[in-house]
């Protein structure tokens, strides 16, 4: 009878598949983004957010959302928070940039609701216009470059020179870099052999190897589920309707529209599920759970979910259709059980993931079309930014205006789309006054 119900429901047969196949693929799947159960709960409660109820709100953003995406657009993705979300809030908004989190969640809502929007007026292809190809990939890889320099902090790997107002390295012989450093090497070695789950074997030795060094302290492994009750409904929307906010809701839909974008084609290709000119059929399914998941997610406390690139894991493994993320949801809800062993993972541990994760996100540099230092300019550029000022708004603000100021010098001023030009105001604007005021 539960097969039956799975053929007819997955279309597994159709699909080339098994469900002792999707059922292997949602469990790789789950091994391959368990990581981000932890890491997204740490980045998050640096901005002051609870960190008990922020894990139970991105367990259940991944869970529902999974469901969701298995059930309504039968694909092989996995739903939940993005690392590049949750550091923009965490970190560059409410830690650099003194803006609350419930203000935070208010910009990562008004982004969802944007999304929304271009999802159901069909109006995806004119923000992908919009968009120049080198801002696009310059966007994974300054926020790639903005997460990796936040792991090697958070493992001591770099501290601040405040005599030079510079950064230097860490002391190598303190517990903290010592457990990074171990945990990076076994995730490197394990994701060099394609091992599933390679990053969260890093954080699970990393977390272990912390114990004797007395950075890790577990008090218990298996309790209640705590209550996402005190991130839940906390979103301040008319705080997040300010000028300032703009470069920051911006950021958020980008990253939401442009990860989803990429990532269901790119691996719904790997699956066979594209058609002969690379299109996915039934695309703006994907799209609607995605931007439905970036509105509803940062009401429960987390940033809006998007298809995430772990996905690709359970590709590989063989999944080819919506049982996949459904065997991960189950997964990931039984993780709610455990809460006690996950927030008992210092940060330590949890750096490896961030620096790997970082570094392969700044390799989506390489794709940036042109060779010349002209086309490149304005990528390189948000990058640098992203560095000097330590927040990604300013990067992004800096990024675009660079771009069309270097187009209008190259005399290719007219293959700026007018909604480029429009949008350059603002944020001048905002990018003008955070380099005056800091």
């Amino acid at each position: 009878m539960i097969a039956g119900f799975l053929e007819r429901r997955f279309a597994l047969s159709e699909r080339g598949t098994t469900p002792a196949r999707e059922t292997l693929a949602g469990l790789t799947t789950f091994l391959a983004a368990a990581y981000l159960i932890v890491v997204i709960p740490s980045l998050l409660s640096s901005g002051g957010m609870d960190r008990a109820a922020v894990t139970a709100g991105v367990i259940l953003v991944m869970a529902i959302g999974s469901l969701a995406m298995a059930f309504y657009a039968n694909l092989p993705f996995i739903v939940g928070p993005g690392i590049g979300g949750s550091a923009i809030l965490g970190i560059t908004l409410a830690q650099i940039e003194g803006v609350p989190w419930q203000t935070g969640l208010g910009i990562a809502a008004f982004s969802g609701i944007a999304f929304i929007i271009l999802t159901l007026t069909g109006a995806r292809g004119m923000v992908v216009r919009i968009i120049p190809p080198q801002i696009k990939l310059g966007l994974g890889a300054s926020i790639g470059l903005f997460i990796a320099m936040l792991g090697c902090r958070d493992a001591g790997l770099v501290s601040v020179d405040v005599a030079r107002h510079a950064l230097k390295l860490g002391d190598f012989g303190q517990p903290g870099p010592v457990c990074a450093l171990i945990g990076l090497a076994v995730a490197i070695a394990l994701q060099a052999r394609r091992v599933p789950g390679a990053v969260l074997a890093g954080i699970i030795v990393a977390a272990l190897v912390g114990v004797p060094l007395g950075l890790t302290r577990f008090d218990g492994v298996f309790s209640l589920p705590h209550s996402p009750a005190p991130v839940t409904g906390k979103v301040d929307m008319l705080g997040a309707i300010s000028l300032v906010a703009l470069p920051y809701m911006f950021t958020f839909f980008a990253s939401e529209f442009f990860s989803t974008l990429g990532t269901t084609l790119a691996i719904g290709g790997k699956a066979g599920l594209t058609d002969t000119e690379g299109n996915l059929p039934q695309i703006e399914r994907p799209f609607l759970i995605d931007s439905l998941a970036a509105t509803l997610g940062p009401l429960v406390g987390v940033p809006g979910g998007t298809a995430l690139v772990e996905s690709a894991a359970g590709v590989e493994a063989g999944g080819r259709t919506g049982m996949t993320p459904m065997v991960a949801a189950i997964l990931f809800a039984a993780t709610l059980l455990a809460m006690p062993l996950a927030m008992a993972i210092p940060r330590e541990a949890t750096a490896p993931a961030l620096i790997l994760i970082g570094i392969a996100m700044m390799g989506t540099i390489r794709q940036a079309p042109g060779e010349d230092t002209i086309s490149l300019f304005a990528p390189i550029a948000m990058m640098l930014l992203t560095l000097i000022s330590n927040s990604f708004g300013t990067g992004i603000a800096g990024g675009l205006l660079v771009h069309v100021l270097v187009e209008v010098l190259a005399g290719r001023w007219r293959q700026i789309p007018v909604g480029l030009f429009v949008l350059s105001l603002p944020l001048g604007y905002y990018f003008y006054t955070a380099a005056t005021l800091h």
